[in-house]
């Protein structure tokens, strides 16, 4: 049976119950390789799974030369390297290109993940002049306090989830939020960039060697300032097709094109502003919701381009979508809690999942580490919908003790 190299850092909903089963319905058989061995090896000691890795073995998957080296030592050539994790894209596109397989380009992936060279390069290429910094330590924040445009945003270089990022409107926020996140981790790169305003837009898309796919995209409500908490994704950007075009435009002149992204910005009056390349599949329960609103195999779809396929003609269904994140407002102990469920209302389908069971101890992160539940519904009209999931959320409710 051919294999798939998959590495994984942490244990994932959208590799354990989307990309593997869709390897298995492939033919593939899925080798996991991951820092993390134990906690994979935990999750997959449980019956009733949709499907299984034939194998766990142990690496530094940030090391793209360590997997390269675990790949050497096995009996076959793999016919797949992938992976969906955001820390993760750069060592996956080494180890493809040494074995020749079908992979993104590994310079696009390095600059997409660390955002101040996603900055500099579309700066180098005159698609957006964004002005931002890098800053280590006190120091170097001390050199950049003059020229910095207030308010701005602060947060980690190479972050992911929203984590330890936040709007500081003047010096005395800037460095209270900077000591903070260097408490937290001692050197840690932050990117300071200047504050974008405006309603978040995101833009899906599926490419292989030749062709690029736009599947759409969500408009997102964050939480208020200084955070920036994704708590609610509605399908369908409601922008005119030029404005969708002139997002496509820059991230393609970026490198975009091969695989799966997941592209986030603010429309301003001149237009589209990027705030982040993720060169991966949309995440937080999204990439379910978008295989079902579509009613397309997308996770089939994302690894038979790894294993040299051409991107298919896809028929997009139309439809509508919501998903709503439930966040935690006090730290403590989860003392009771909504349980799973599956709802159906006319062609409306309404799924709850906890994220948290009672036991857990929450902790306050201002980050999607927040969420209690997320509830998502698909359907074919997007009022009906809304309403259903505005009734249905009125009943959810979590108890936190101290």
């Amino acid at each position: 049976m051919s294999e798939l190299i998959l590495l994984a850092h942490v244990s994932t909903d959208a590799v354990n119950g989307g990309f593997i089963p869709a390897a298995q319905c492939l033919g593939l058989s899925v080798v996991l390789l991951t820092d993390h061995v134990e906690a994979h090896r935990q999750y997959f000691n449980q019956a009733g799974l949709p499907a299984y890795p034939s194998e766990i073995v142990a690496c530094d998957v940030f090391n793209p030369l360590a997997v390269i080296d675990t790949i050497t030592c096995r009996a076959q050539t793999p016919a797949a390297i992938f992976s969906n994790s955001d820390h993760l894209q750069t060592s996956t596109a080494i180890a493809a290109d040494y074995f020749s397989l079908p992979r993104k380009n590994w310079h696009v992936t390095y600059r997409a993940k660390n955002k101040a060279e996603m900055r500099a390069d579309l700066q180098t290429r005159g698609l957006d002049v964004l002005w931002h910094a890098v800053v280590s330590d006190k120091a170097a924040l001390a050199q950049a306090l003059d020229g910095i445009p207030f308010p701005c945003i602060v947060k980690p270089r190479e972050g992911v989830a929203s984590q330890q990022v936040s709007l500081s409107y003047d010096r005395a926020e800037l460095e209270s939020q900077c000591a903070a996140a260097w408490n937290f981790q001692p050197g840690q790169p932050l990117l300071l960039e200047e504050y974008i305003a405006g309603p978040l837009y995101t833009l899906e898309t599926l490419g292989d060697a030749e062709n690029l796919c736009v599947l759409g995209g969500f408009q997102v409500k964050l939480s208020p300032p200084p955070h920036f908490v994704e708590l609610e994704a509605s399908w369908g950007t409601g922008l005119t097709v030029e404005q969708e075009a002139q997002v496509v435009d820059i991230i393609r002149r970026f490198g975009i094109g091969f695989g799966a992204c997941h592209t986030e910005f603010v429309m301003t009056d001149s237009g589209p502003r990027l705030i982040e390349i993720n060169y991966r599949n949309i995440g937080d329960y999204r990439e379910f919701l978008l295989q079902d609103t579509l009613d397309i195999p997308l996770f089939e779809i994302v690894l038979r381009l790894y294993c040299g396929e051409a991107l298919p003609q896809l028929n997009i269904a139309p439809g509508a979508a919501l998903i709503r994140y439930f966040t935690a407002r006090s730290a403590g102990r989860l003392t009771d809690a909504p349980e799973a469920f599956v709802r159906h209302a006319d062609d409306i389908q309404i799924t709850f999942k906890p994220l948290c069971a009672i036991g857990d101890t929450v902790n306050l992160a201002h980050s999607n580490k927040d969420y209690l539940g997320v509830l998502s519904g698909a359907g074919s009209d997007a009022q009906r919908l809304g309403r259903e999931m505005d009734r249905i959320s009125s009943g959810l409710a979590w108890e936190i003790g101290a």
